[in-house]
């Protein structure tokens, strides 16, 4: 079993990574966030990925991540009925690791349909066979990341107008995203409630 791979990148699409590991041509599937940051580097950059190994009667795939958190999610959706490795790319693709884990743990039916080759019947049981367990990957995440200084106060603010506070982090937590560490506080409430009056 394959779990990870150091080698030169070779050649690189938005589905595939080739990596040169000691003079053997690897192939590996990505989703597109791996492709991304792969797209960063430069042409025979030295790299290391985190590699689910997908064994077939037929066949024998390696997929690749860039983060052991990508690999993870990977994996939690390949245990969901009906979730083959090509849907569960297709999900990684369509949604950031933490977007995807924010919105199976709030069971968000609707965010996960808008995921191309994910229709209603398959994110409802997205959500039934995964939400305890992303809820649980959540709570880790924000456990070990304490929220930058003055979101707290932000998200006071958006619950005191109305909101309701799991839509407020969704919301600060996109655009905390978007507009970067040192982004305003008044800039950062100002986009938050363009966001949630869009929801």
């Amino acid at each position: 079993m394959i779990a990870r791979l150091r080698g030169r990148l070779l050649s690189l699409t938005p589905e595939q990574a080739v990596l040169d590991v000691q003079g053997v041509g690897y192939a590996l599937s990505l989703p597109l966030p791996t492709y991304y940051e792969l797209q960063k580097l430069p042409p025979n950059a030295e790299v290391s990925l985190h590699v689910h190994t997908h064994v077939r009667e037929d066949a024998l795939a390696l997929y690749g991540f860039w983060s052991e958190r990508e690999r993870q999610l990977f994996e939690r959706l390949l245990t969901v009925s009906g979730v083959g490795p090509r849907l569960a790319r297709a999900i990684l693709s369509g949604l950031q690791p933490e977007e995807l884990l924010r919105a199976l743990a709030a069971g968000d039916v609707a965010r996960l349909s808008r995921t191309p080759g994910v229709g209603k019947k398959t994110a409802e049981r997205l959500v039934l066979e995964l939400r305890d367990k992303a809820a649980e990957m959540v709570a880790t995440t924000a456990a070990a990341e304490p929220p930058p200084p003055g979101d707290e106060d932000l998200l006071d603010a958006l619950v005191n107008l109305g909101y309701r506070r799991g839509d407020a982090e969704r919301a600060l937590g996109d655009v905390r995203r978007e507009a970067g560490k040192e982004a305003a506080v008044p800039d950062l409430l100002r986009l938050a409630l363009k966001k949630l009056a869009r929801l």
